[in-house]
């Protein structure tokens, strides 16, 4: 498995222990709750077979958006490995789940950007 595919899994699985965590309450949790309530019923028919799906399906259709990192001078780097960004599929947000890993590849911070 290569490092981008690593960090991907790691990321994925962190995001899903975080959601309910008091810690991540304005994060993942409020990334889930938000677009529960507001995308419609077709969209998650479509991805999760259900107009009314649980959180953990929606931690199962997010897909990686991009991923990249920052070099010395500060300008974000696409081929990077240090953040990773995750959003539904289809373009119905501009909201991302956002993981940054340290030096070491550990997950270092989970937040929600727009």
């Amino acid at each position: 498995m290569d490092e981008i595919a690593r960090r991907r899994k790691v990321a994925l699985d962190a995001i899903k222990q975080a959601f309910g965590t008091t810690e991540h309450e304005h994060g993942v949790t409020l990334f889930v709750t938000h677009h529960l309530e507001e995308l419609a019923d077709d969209f998650w028919l479509k991805h999760c077979g259900t107009a009314r799906p649980e959180p953990n399906q929606v931690l199962d259709i997010l897909i990686l958006q991009s991923h990249w990192g920052e070099d010395e001078e500060d300008e974000e780097d696409e081929d990077g490995i240090d953040n990773f960004d995750f959003s539904l599929p289809g373009d119905v947000t501009n909201y991302v789940i956002s993981v940054s890993f340290d030096e070491d590849g550990n997950v270092e911070e989970i937040t929600m950007e727009s």
